[in-house]
């Protein structure tokens, strides 16, 4: 699971770069909530939960981070969207963008949820204790 969060964060990232390219190549600002959104919901929080769920795969494998995710890359999309015509005018957009935005509060606290009951500092620390360490090179060895 936390590999699936990793690579949908950076699609995220992508996005939220080419957006924030052509803004700057354009000067039009307008939709840099949506942008910063993305960047921050899309690329920032799904990275670091992918993380976490690699440090911790007993969370990472629970019911929790599969609706954690699910609920997540629905909503986001459709509050990004939502948004952006919010932003260009059409206040209709509030009827898409506050249940959007309510599922991502949503997804949000079941991965806190998850974390509380899952995650375990010995864990943690017996994952990286467990790394196999590599030795340094001797003086005047030549790296393959």
């Amino acid at each position: 699971m936390g590999i699936r969060f990793l690579k949908i964060a950076a699609v995220y990232l992508a996005i939220g770069v080419t957006m924030g390219l052509a803004m700057g190549i354009t000067q039009k600002f307008a939709l840099h909530p949506v942008h910063a959104h993305i960047n921050l919901l899309g690329w920032a929080t799904m990275a670091l939960a992918g993380l976490i769920y690699v440090q911790f795969p007993a969370a990472a494998q629970t019911r929790l981070a599969k609706i954690h995710f699910w609920i997540h890359n629905l909503a986001l999309p459709v509050m990004m969207v939502a948004l952006a015509f919010l932003l260009s005018g059409y206040a209709q957009a509030l009827y898409f963008l506050e249940p959007a935005s309510t599922a991502m509060v949503l997804g949000l606290l079941l991965f806190v949820v998850n974390l509380c009951l899952n995650v375990r500092a010995e864990d943690g620390v017996r994952r990286v204790e467990q790394r196999p360490t590599r030795r340094p090179a001797a003086a005047g060895a030549i790296a393959q």
